[in-house]
């Protein structure tokens, strides 16, 4: 049986279950995502094929030969899965695999949750049609939600399928073609249905650990510097956001009326992108920021930005006490995923404690 026929007939059983499963209503939108992904299989080819044919692009062929290496490192040293992720290549001639619309109440920081078969409640509605998500986005704007449009260069099957290199990241860096193979390559060892702070916190300690220990083997001082540059730089960013997004928080549990709600919002929202031009002006290479500011800021936004990060220092805390092996790591993290959501909480926040106590101790 060949690989394109194992993955649609997983496929198919996959639908089989939303169509039994889903309402109605839900169809349609079910009907876009296997039509979008069947395209990306149709459309992928091995990796060794095209380093292999003389009249491939050089330089698609150079990055593909990095990304072989970057998936063999990711094996061998971090203990990611070994499988046929990223050993195929799709040119899907769009920017964007998909587009993700997030929504959150206009006085609300509650992001809202869509519901799918495997995979559980998440905050977002992914389209594999811009068009299709926009149009999606102005039915919620017009329900009153604060709504976030956003093109996505790749995605996880957490493993259902074999998710091929797109053409949509290839130009990519060496350092964030790393970043992404590590982060979507975590998804496949714990997911939890439902929890997506969890879930994205977990693959991004994975994905920053990943990528320093790829520099670390393979890179040049310089890179290793710019790693720890760009990972100082989006801490100071995420800590901003966060700040104001406390302050949208405690304006919206207020006993404030709606309408005064509504103008501390907005200026809660003109002190953050101030304090970003403050910043930038003192510091040029914030710079990289100006397109996330160019948007127009909402509730949407700025709540999706925690979801990667939230619970980062505690993944690095457990993995930090189990002496940085992920598997180890990896084990504590499984086990850690079959509590209960309050349980869970409570774990990780007793790990980060117990590595400031650590630290603190060792000052």
């Amino acid at each position: 049986m060949t690989l394109r026929v194992t993955r649609t007939i997983k496929l198919v059983i996959v639908v089989g279950q939303a169509i039994w499963l889903s309402a109605c209503a839900n169809l349609p939108y079910y009907a876009q995502a296997i039509s979008g992904h069947f395209e990306v299989v149709h459309r992928s080819q091995p990796i060794h094929r095209i380093i292999a044919d003389p009249d491939a692009d050089p330089q698609l062929k150079q990055s593909l030969k990095m990304i072989v290496k970057m998936r063999e490192f990711a094996s061998r040293e971090l203990k990611l899965p070994d499988n046929l992720s990223y050993t195929s290549y799709a040119d899907l001639e769009r920017p964007y695999v998909v587009w993700n619309v997030f929504a959150s109440p206009e006085l609300s920081l509650k992001l809202k949750k869509w519901c799918f078969i495997e995979v559980g409640c998440v905050n977002y509605r992914g389209f594999f049609s811009q068009a299709s998500a926009e149009c999606y986005a102005e039915e919620l704007r017009n329900k009153g939600y604060d709504v976030h449009v956003g093109g996505i260069r790749a995605y996880s099957t957490l493993g259902w399928f074999s998710d091929p290199v797109l053409n949509t990241f290839i130009g990519y860096s060496e350092m964030n073609l790393a970043r992404l193979i590590f982060h979507e390559l975590a998804h496949q060892v714990v997911y939890v249905p439902g929890d997506s702070v969890f879930n994205e916190s977990f693959a991004t300690a994975v994905e920053h650990e990943g990528v320093r220990r790829w520099f670390e083997s393979t890179g040049t001082a310089f890179e290793q510097a710019a790693l720890s540059a760009r990972q100082e730089r989006e801490t100071v960013f995420v800590e901003m956001v966060l700040r104001h997004r406390q302050g949208l928080w405690e304006l919206f549990q207020s006993n404030l009326s709606d309408t005064e709600k509504r103008v501390q919002k907005a200026r809660i929202f003109d002190d953050l992108r101030s304090e970003f031009l403050q910043l930038k002006a003192a510091r040029s290479e914030f710079g990289v920021y100006d397109q996330w500011f160019g948007q127009n800021l909402n509730n949407a936004i700025v709540a999706t930005v925690s979801i990667y990060t939230q619970l980062l220092p505690a993944f690095q805390a457990i993995l930090q006490q189990h002496d940085k092996d992920m598997g180890q790591f990896f084990a504590a993290v499984a086990k850690l995923s079959k509590l209960p959501k309050n349980e869970r909480n409570l774990v990780l926040q007793k790990a980060v404690e117990s590595n400031q106590k650590l630290r603190m101790a060792g000052q």
